[in-house]
């Protein structure tokens, strides 16, 4: 083969000297002595054959019925030593347009970002308001690419809420009608490097993973980071704090923008996976939290202006009040444990509201995939029609406010009274329509059932 055909990288690509797949299809390939290209699982078959003390050529014979694994037989292997193998062959690569990788006119304006989120989330309007404008501003970023002298600087957002506020369906949400790759990880499982537990590049491994491999789309993601709060600095502890403060100063240079090393399907680094680089400079994170104990600190800051006289604040002045965490301040985060450099990269910060009675009403019959029309859905597979009266979504309500988890104890509670109809329903074809009252949901009555002779006539009339 000529060396200009050889030192043309943009035509052609490496060849695995054994299974002969290229390196499209295998992946980024070793190199060995004498410019020989080898496989990351050709490779790891040899070095399990050298560990094993023997070499078992028929089960090498059975590594080659992998899917797009191609081994020559032991003669066949031996004549092609002798020839001149060729150890670059030609691809197929995409062409590089001019095209921006994110066009400008395409980015949807906040009220029509916010306009698409009321469809699928209730309430929390402020935050829908807050999240929208922030994703269109760092999308024209994105787009713009600072096309002069006036840099943009990125607008990642910390999300505080407590738990089952919605803090992660609204993230799913937005990824969602944008179409861009998402990563959504827990800040519990991150530790420093060299320490048992995630590192803290993985979070860009997984949002890579999300774009199907694809570094340039995988660049324009959004990275969601939950449980931010328990990474807050350990109180009264003489310990290294590696899962704590030191993850935040480690988090410091994803969250400004840096080139980072990742692996190829895999969330270690080791010898045999290849690695890639991915600059999170232009990557939105977003980092959400319940943050519990917070309210305590807010309550005692705002208590101090209690004083001795008629005009004094009462103690128990903010015990009720649900709206606390809106009254957050950085000083409150920082007495909480979030280092002032973190919170500096966390420009955006806002509150969900805890949910009312009223609101999980809605939640559980007016988005587009409301739970009840889940189940609704699951029951007229079975030619079934399933209502909800008014009494009982009001009852489930009620017993969800009680379990104080938010939206999450709704899909319990009905899971629960659902689980006996579910389950007979199946066993009549004659049943047509059931409907749940307020006294089933209450454990004083039962369901009302219909046949479908009723029903009909029902609808006849």
């Amino acid at each position: 083969m000529s060396d200009e055909i050889m030192n043309d990288n943009d035509e052609y690509e490496k060849v695995c000297y054994i299974c002969r797949r290229t390196e499209s299809k295998t992946g980024k390939m070793i190199m060995m002595p004498g410019d020989m290209s080898i496989c990351v699982d050709c490779m790891q078959k040899s070095f399990d054959t050298l560990n094993d003390g023997t070499i078992d050529y028929d089960s090498l014979m059975k590594f080659s019925n992998m899917p797009g694994v191609n081994f020559m037989s032991m003669s066949d292997l031996e004549e092609n030593l002798k020839k001149d193998i060729p150890k670059k062959q030609k691809i197929k690569k995409k062409t590089k347009s001019d095209k921006p990788a994110i066009d400008i006119k395409s980015i949807p304006a906040p009220h029509v970002i916010k306009a698409k989120l009321d469809d699928y989330i209730i309430g929390q309007d402020h935050a829908k308001k807050v999240i929208s404008v922030a994703v269109y501003n760092h999308y024209k970023r994105v787009a713009t690419d600072t096309m002069d002298e006036i840099e943009i600087e990125k607008s990642n957002m910390l999300m505080l809420g407590p738990t089952g506020s919605g803090k992660t369906y609204l993230v799913k949400t937005l990824a969602k009608l944008l179409d861009v790759p998402l990563a959504i990880t827990d800040a519990t499982s991150l530790t420093e490097a060299g320490y048992i537990g995630d590192d803290i590049e993985s979070v860009v491994s997984k949002l890579l993973a999300a774009a199907d491999n694809d570094v340039e789309k995988a660049e324009h993601g959004i990275i969601f980071i939950d449980e931010i709060d328990k990474l807050a600095k350990k109180k009264n502890t003489h310990s290294r704090d590696v899962s704590g403060e030191s993850v935040q100063q480690g988090m410091l240079k994803l969250l400004e923008g840096s080139d980072v090393e990742v692996p190829v399907g895999s969330n270690s680094k080791n010898a045999m996976v290849p690695l890639v680089t991915v600059n999170t400079r232009n990557i939105l994170f977003i980092c959400g939290g319940a943050f519990p104990d917070l309210e305590d600190i807010i309550k005692q800051r705002l208590n101090k202006q209690s004083s001795i006289g008629f005009i004094a604040d009462l103690k128990d002045k903010y015990d009720n009040d649900d709206t606390i965490l809106e009254k957050v301040t950085l000083e409150d985060l920082k007495i909480f444990g979030m280092i002032p450099e973190f919170l500096g990269r966390l420009p955006i910060i806002y509150t969900l509201s805890p949910l009312s009675e009223e609101m999980l009403v809605k939640i559980l019959k007016e988005p587009k995939n409301a739970i009840l029309k889940q189940y609704q859905k699951l029951l007229r597979l079975d030619e079934v029609d399933l209502v909800f009266d008014d009494s009982a979504l009001e009852a489930i309500a009620k017993k969800a406010m009680e379990k104080k988890t938010g939206a999450r104890a709704l899909r319990s509670i009905i899971e629960e009274f659902m689980l006996d109809i579910m389950f007979e329903i199946p066993k009549d074809d004659n049943i047509g329509r059931v409907t749940i009252t307020g006294d089933y949901i209450n454990k004083v009555g039962g369901p009302i059932i219909d046949m479908r002779g009723v029903v009909k006539l029902e609808a006849k009339e």
